[in-house]
């Protein structure tokens, strides 16, 4: 029975991951074409880097969580960069407080719109039922958070599979020519990079490195671990997992690769059912796992800071379920603000370099952390206020 609830955690922990990375933006086939088809032949191979890489670095800051029991992002911080971490906590924070701006206030945006689209009913109302969505499970803490992910992945990569298997094996022949080209040289219809791979394993590479900004919100889900085994086993996991997925997506997408159209259109997984088959069933279909995979995202992103905010006030007072309801609620309003009175572009900019953050606060140090053979159990102690 324990076999079996360790098991279950360490998937719920990788559907945790997977749900985090695989949101609007990869139901609807843009990443895809943006970090990998774009550059060449290669994209059958980098997909794996890019996940080796996520997979690498969540084990790791989910094992010195675990170790130090800091189930955190801020006393996560506060404890690893230890006599600097006045710069580098506050630094990870704003990063973090930006994500959080952004990500759910984008799938309020992005799920609403869908739904609009699908519904008729008025954008407002349909942003209201996104945040209301989002508000009702963060407000009842992580062991819920990672169920909601677990049933939102099996939905999110059950969705993707009927979608992509029957038009693999209906376009087959395309997606054949589609390698024939890229192993010619010959790149997509709208790519500028020069096939070479350098640039594809640079651009995976990016990809992995900007997910790592999201690492913050595992380390609540560490808690319920028993042993570092159960976290090495969830990565192992959400790696397969992820990879395997992503990798049916660049397959499949490589049947409109050299469609004229595709320039034209910014769900590209669209563009592939309408040239496939089972169109009149999948476009709409396509639309729900986007709307699931913004609501997901808003979900793990906000929950990630609640988390953060509550462990501070049950330092100072007894926490009970009206602190979670009102930090949930003030999160979800900040990010349903953002969504409502076009803050999104302003956002995204100052996200778009403190993305580039992530390689000086987390993937440098923790290389440093791993080189210097600093991991061990006989930590000095760090205040984690």
């Amino acid at each position: 029975m324990k076999k079996n609830t360790s098991n279950s955690l360490a998937m719920g922990i990788a559907f945790v991951g997977f749900i985090t990375q695989f949101g609007g933006g990869f139901a609807s086939g843009a990443q895809i074409y943006q970090y990998f088809i774009n550059y060449g032949i290669w994209a059958l191979l980098t997909p794996i880097l890019a996940q080796g890489i996520m997979a690498a670095f969540y084990f790791y800051g989910m094992r010195y969580a675990f170790r130090n029991k800091t189930y955190d992002y801020r006393s996560f911080s506060n404890h690893f960069y230890g006599p600097v971490r006045g710069l580098f906590s506050n630094l990870y924070e704003i990063e973090y407080i930006v994500m959080v701006c952004l990500a759910p206030a984008v799938a309020f945006a992005t799920g609403a719109s869908i739904l609009n689209t699908l519904t008729g009913l008025p954008y407002m109302l349909c942003t209201f039922f996104i945040g209301i969505t989002i508000l009702f499970v963060t407000i009842f803490g992580t062991s819920i958070v990672r169920k909601c992910s677990t049933v939102l992945s099996v939905m999110v990569i059950g969705g993707l599979l009927v979608v992509l298997l029957p038009n693999i094996i209906a376009q087959f022949d395309t997606i054949l020519q589609a390698l024939h080209n890229l192993a010619a040289g010959e790149l997509p219809v709208g790519a500028k990079a020069s096939g070479g791979i350098g640039q594809a394993v640079m651009r995976s590479a990016v990809y992995g490195i900007f997910q790592l900004t999201a690492i913050g919100l595992m380390y609540q889900h560490v808690e319920g671990v028993q042993s570092e085994k159960e976290i090495g086993k969830s990565m192992l996991y959400m790696f397969i997992l992820n990879t395997v997925v992503m990798e049916l997506a660049v397959v499949g997408l490589l049947a409109v690769a050299y469609s004229p159209e595709l320039s034209e259109v910014s769900v590209p997984m669209l563009l592939m059912v309408q040239k496939g088959v089972g169109a009149s069933f999948l476009t709409p279909l396509i639309s729900v796992l986007i709307i699931l995979g913004a609501v997901s995202t808003g979900v793990t992103m906000i929950a990630g800071i609640v988390e953060r905010t509550i462990r501070q006030v049950e330092k100072k007072t007894q926490v009970k379920r009206v602190h979670y309801i009102v930090v949930s609620f003030l999160f979800t309003a900040l990010a349903f603000s953002v969504a409502q009175f076009g803050l999104i572009p302003l956002v995204g900019r100052g996200y778009s370099y403190i993305g580039y953050a992530t390689l000086f606060v987390i993937v440098i140090p923790f290389v440093l952390h791993a080189l210097s053979g600093a991991f061990r159990k006989e930590h000095i102690e760090y205040e984690t206020e």
